[in-house]
């Protein structure tokens, strides 16, 4: 809770937007679900996007394409579901072993009002029962990029069995993607509480997915993911409240809520948790040397800009002057909010001519944006951090605390060092 006893007060912007959009979550998603496949039904731009953002990071035959709308589909002149058929018929030869294709809107497809709904049905009708075939809208109309993890995720929630099909539901439901060594760390903590019914959502296989009962706890392990957590509750499941696990305290309090959940003692707790907690203060030591009370501001782009706020604030002593995010859903961000000071400056949506100016008139040691404005604001002298770095970069968990403390320093530290030789 901060000093003052009561939450930031939430500015709400509209305006010019700058974030990409859905389709970047294809980026981390393809890599976690390793029998599913991303099909973008989009333009030559879409695939630009795609082949820009992932393909500097794969050094395999990736899990995702883009089937290209051209001019005569836009002109009504080609049977696109014709096309898209043909498209999926050579995906799976090549790919027999798929277990699930996503069909990703784009801008494109809803300008022409493609029916990805139906297209989805017709090629499970078509490809099934080995394939299940789902879709959704991966467009930049009224979005920001990480909402394509959550469109995805809800479109997978109608697959999961439901407790009576699966015998025995999970009773804590950990939900966003995780890189694979995140997991495993969390797994071996859950089992030193104690705590054995954890699954997680997404897992690496589409076809095994965790089953839902009336009384599993959802508990996020990413704040963007709220279209997900409806579909969740719609199926009986019950959201837990939890600061997200990021830097030493942010992971014991996530850790905590749950463990407090199943019952677990406090000394059994503190036993399990104490070194992990050690090993992450230690690991940022030097971080936050460079960072203590240095003054940053966030632009609005992933929506995991409360959460990482709140740990450059309480853990690495970082001066917060703003903090833009795309989407505040309170009873996901609350545990965030309280933990942050109360006279923070919060924006809820964006008007980036008027976040530009205000950039310009406090001058932070460090901004946090997208891409699209790192290099103007670098040109004209201010030191920044790319938002989209921090998604795909594994940064949840203690043993990850000090990498991700180091990915704000490291802008400082390079700035010192070019002072220096000049």
């Amino acid at each position: 809770m901060n000093s003052h006893g009561a939450a930031p007060l939430i500015v709400r912007e509209r305006g010019q937007r700058e974030v990409f959009c859905g389709l970047t979550g294809i980026v981390w998603l393809h890599r976690k679900i390793q029998d599913a496949f991303f099909l973008v039904v989009g333009s030559r731009t879409c695939a630009h996007l795609l082949q820009s953002a992932a393909g500097v990071m794969i050094f395999a035959e990736p899990r995702f394409a883009t089937a290209i709308i051209d001019e005569r589909d836009l002109a009504g002149l080609a049977d696109v579901h014709e096309s898209l058929n043909e498209v999926v018929d050579q995906l799976l030869a090549r790919r027999p072993n798929l277990r699930t294709l996503f069909l990703v809107g784009s801008c494109p497809s809803e300008v022409i009002k493609l029916d990805l709904d139906r297209a989805a049905e017709r090629l499970g009708q078509r490809h099934g029962p080995g394939l299940r075939v789902l879709n959704y809208s991966g467009s930049g109309i009224e979005t920001t990029f990480t909402e394509g993890e959550d469109r995805a995720l809800t479109a997978l929630v109608p697959a999961m069995p439901s407790l009576a099909a699966a015998g025995e539901a999970p009773d804590f439901l950990i939900v966003g993607a995780l890189a694979d060594v995140v997991e495993d760390q969390f797994r071996r903590l859950f089992a030193g509480l104690g705590i054995e019914r954890v699954a997680f959502f997404p897992g690496n296989r589409s076809d095994a997915l965790p089953a839902m009962g009336p009384d599993t706890r959802i508990v996020l392990a990413q704040p963007f993911l709220s279209a997900t957590l409806k579909a969740l509750e719609d199926r009986g499941g019950r959201h837990l409240p939890a600061p997200f696990p990021l830097g030493a305290e942010g992971t014991t309090a996530w850790l905590a809520a749950i463990a407090e959940e199943a019952g677990v003692a406090p000394a059994r707790f503190e036993a399990v948790t104490a070194a992990g907690r050690a090993r992450a203060q230690k690991a940022m030591s030097r971080s936050r040397e460079t960072l203590a009370g240095r003054k940053v501001f966030f632009f609005p782009d992933s929506q995991l800009e409360l959460p990482l706020a709140r740990f450059l604030s309480e853990e690495l002593g970082m001066q917060l002057t703003e903090v833009g995010t795309p989407y505040v859903h309170r009873a996901i961000i609350d545990p965030e909010l309280d933990r942050l000071p109360a006279d923070l400056r919060v924006v809820e949506g964006q008007d980036v001519d008027a976040q530009l100016a205000r950039v310009r008139a406090v001058q932070p040691d460090l901004t946090v944006c997208g891409l699209g404005l790192a290099n103007p604001l670098e040109a004209e002298g201010l030191r920044t951090k790319w938002a989209i770095e921090l998604v795909f970069t594994p940064i949840q968990g203690y043993e990850q605390a000090g990498d991700l403390a180091e990915l704000f320093a490291r802008p400082l530290r390079r700035k010192a060092r070019l002072e220096a030789l000049a």
